[in-house]
């Protein structure tokens, strides 16, 4: 097992044993809801986004505990979105993960209130002293995710991804529009590793660009899967774009530049982390992980 491989699995094992302790099922008939908050948050996943928080955290030796509490609210968010993306309103799909979406696996009213709870449970662990016992830097922190994940970020990118659904996007619109849907979060799980390690704005300026371009690497990445994925490798539907008539990079640029584009992207994401020398390897390997992925 390579050295990133065996990080992101020790990091998601870790990850996951915050998310489990965090969501723990009652006696009442309302534990339904946290059954599929615990269905969809406990699945499994690459946890990519909880690496970025932890990795960059390690950058200014923050403590374990706090980086993983914040990477934990980073993945209930994370995974309130795929509830919500996934349902019938939305995107539409029974497979995520190669398991039965959350909506198909309970009903989707009780979809709707998982994804509901997750997005609140984020803010309520962003904000207890466990997560950091300074609450100037918990406001910071929940400041960044609230506008990360609201209608500047990721919800206004999902709201843009519905409207590609009836217009025509150029790169310039298609840009934006995975900016605020991908790129959000992924820049945010950066951001907030420095925001712990109260790093220096020319430190934070490295990290959020180094982010800025995995994101738009990583939705590429997902474009050319929608194309070339295997559907049981992948874990989910594959050619959906396609079929809706979206555009995307590989749409309007093709499977060749669009790989092009990626790999461009990720050397020059990885560039941007040459300041914290070889404490910044994992972040950078991690660059490249996310183009050459199969899932």
């Amino acid at each position: 097992m390579s050295t990133l491989k065996k990080a992101l699995a020790d990091n998601a094992k870790a990850v996951g044993g915050v998310l489990d302790e965090l969501l723990v099922i009652g006696d009442g008939p309302e534990s339904r809801v946290v059954e599929a908050m615990r269905y969809t948050a406990l699945s499994g996943g690459k946890r990519i986004r909880p690496f970025m928080v932890t990795a960059s955290a390690k950058l200014f030796n923050v403590d374990v505990d706090a980086a993983l509490r914040v990477a934990a609210a980073v993945e209930f968010i994370h995974c309130y979105s795929l509830i919500h993306d996934d349902l019938p309103a939305m995107d539409n799909d029974d497979l995520r993960r190669g398991k039965p979406t959350c909506h198909i696996q309970f009903d989707e009213a009780t979809a709707i209130l998982a994804g509901d709870a997750l997005l609140t449970k984020a803010f309520e662990v962003l904000a207890d002293e466990a997560t950091h016992g300074n609450s100037a830097i918990r406001v910071e922190l929940i400041t960044a995710l609230a506008k990360a994940s609201g209608d500047a970020g990721m919800v206004g990118g999902q709201m843009l991804d519905l409207y590609a659904e009836d217009h025509a996007l150029q790169m310039p619109e298609i840009t934006r529009l995975q900016r605020m849907k991908t790129g959000a979060l992924i820049a945010v799980s950066c951001e907030m590793g420095a925001i712990l390690g109260h790093a220096s704005e020319k430190a934070c300026h490295a990290l959020h660009a180094y982010a800025h371009d995995v994101g738009l690497a990583f939705q590429i990445a997902d474009d050319l899967l929608d194309v070339e994925g295997d559907e049981k490798e992948v874990g989910k539907k594959t050619g959906k774009d396609a079929a809706a008539g979206k555009a995307t990079f590989v749409s309007l640029l093709g499977l060749e530049r669009a790989r092009e584009q990626a790999e461009l992207l990720v050397d020059q994401a990885a560039s941007h982390l040459d300041i914290f020398e070889e404490k910044a390897n994992l972040l950078k390997d991690l660059a490249h992980f996310v183009v050459h992925r199969n899932t």
